[in-house]
């Protein structure tokens, strides 16, 4: 039966739904219709229980039948690279295993953010849909290590998910490095072009079939500021994404939209981070992004230079 050939890593807000668009538009290319099936976290058992806001409706979405999986490249036309992406499978070490032992040929496209404004935009985005329930940034990362205990999902992991470093030498014990191609969030957003001829090269494909030469930006978070009414609105996600665990993901889906309308409709300019805030977050993270530059050899000096609050915001033609 099918499976992939291509996996597409790295971690949530760094870009992974937009280069899934983008490859997916290749015609050597067949990226799964679902985008994040998550099949590799599950080892064909129901997802685990999870103790976030949200974390169990969210569940209900994952595919962990293999039957199911398999179907989503079924339809691969043929001689097409077989791909999905799951940014996960960077973090997850067992992910990872399972991936080794299926598909020991498997290449992997990961896709690193500068952590800090990674971390900040995971954060807004489940601040923004409702489902964060501390309104401090700083706070909500301090809290990291009693959320994993309580089992909450990876999702909520603002500084875990940025150690590339460490999932990136994981990931090279198990592939060698010429299955492995690693590109910067950065280098996507500021030349496109460039970034899918490396992806076309990494995968042996002709990049003239990237015919816009474009990475379609979605999934972009927006800022909800904290006021009466809205904290009344996030309250009321928080508790339909909890009954929603009981029903169809599309139930709540349905349910959930006009609220979540009420509450992005009202949403301003997200503030930028003080060069002191993103000096907190980054400190237990520079001994990973030395080890990410000696495993790859990317140059992420801007990433241990956080004295500029906000010194990069993607643009977007």
């Amino acid at each position: 039966m099918p499976l992939p050939d291509l996996f597409v890593v790295g971690a949530p807000k760094a870009g992974t739904t937009a280069l899934h668009a983008a490859l997916a538009g290749h015609p050597a290319l067949h990226m799964s219709p679902v985008k994040e099936p998550k099949f590799y976290l599950c080892d064909e058992r129901p997802p685990p229980k999870q103790g976030g806001p949200g974390d169990n409706h969210s569940l209900r979405e994952w595919v962990w039948h293999r039957d199911r999986y398999e179907a989503l490249f079924e339809y691969a036309p043929p001689g097409a690279l077989k791909g999905e992406s799951t940014p996960f499978y960077l973090w997850s070490r067992s992910a990872q295993r399972r991936i080794a032992r299926e598909i020991p040929g498997a290449r992997f496209v990961a896709v690193v953010r500068d952590p800090v404004d990674r971390a900040y935009s995971n954060w807004t985005h489940l601040w923004s849909d409702g489902l964060e329930p501390v309104g401090d940034f700083l706070e909500a990362c301090d809290l990291e290590p009693e959320r994993a205990a309580a089992g909450w999902a990876p999702f909520w992991r603002y500084r875990g998910l940025g150690r590339y470093g460490q999932q990136i030498e994981h990931l090279l014990t198990l592939f060698p490095s010429d299955q492995v191609h690693v590109l910067r969030y950065r280098d996507m957003v500021e030349d496109p072009a460039d970034t899918l001829t490396r992806i076309a090269k990494f995968l042996e494909i002709d990049p003239e079939g990237f015919a816009a030469r474009q990475v379609p930006w979605e999934n972009v978070s927006t800022w909800v500021e904290p006021t009466p009414v809205n904290q009344v609105l996030r309250r009321g996600v928080r508790t339909g994404a909890w009954i929603g665990q009981f029903a169809p993901p599309i139930a709540w889906r349905t349910a959930s939209r006009p609220i979540l309308r009420a509450l992005r409709g009202r949403h301003s300019c997200r503030p930028d981070l003080t060069a002191d805030q993103r000096a907190a977050v980054l400190a237990p993270l520079v001994d990973d992004i030395r080890l990410l530059h000696r495993l790859t050899g990317i140059d992420v000096d801007d990433w241990l230079d956080q004295t500029d609050a906000g010194a990069y915001s993607v643009s977007r033609s």
